[in-house]
């Protein structure tokens, strides 16, 4: 098995902790824990894709890159930034602070459909 296809499984479950994070939203202790894990696994996987393929090296050849591959990136630098908002959030959520719900369940979402973005265009980046 090739390294692609590690890391499209490792990608896809990721993606399901996150689907499965959002089913417990209502449930604190346990959406905390499956989002934790799915973010600092995302990042890992993040990190093993630059060590193995030099992805910083190529992203930074945008003007020269397939478009796909513009995407791509633009939407795993997107939802990267966007679990930073939802820890901030969240941790506030976790303090008590009701007022910052609906900004956490926006961003939430956003970031969701981010992820899954990154997902699917990781097939045709990595063609």
């Amino acid at each position: 098995m090739n390294t692609a296809t590690l890391f499209q499984i490792q990608s896809l479950c990721i993606l399901l902790l996150i689907y499965f994070g959002i089913f417990c939203r209502r449930t604190p202790s346990i959406h905390v824990k499956l989002m934790s894990w799915a973010i600092v696994w995302d990042i890992v996987l993040i990190l093993e894709i630059e060590l193995s393929r030099g992805a910083i090296a190529k992203a930074s050849k945008a003007v020269t890159n397939p478009v796909i591959l513009n995407i791509h990136v633009s939407c795993a630098v997107i939802t990267v930034l966007l679990y930073f908002a939802m820890i901030f959030f969240g941790r506030k959520l976790l303090k008590g602070d009701k007022s910052v719900l609906k900004k956490h369940k926006i961003l939430g979402w956003t970031t969701t459909v981010m992820r899954s973005l990154t997902f699917f265009t990781s097939f045709f980046a990595t063609s």
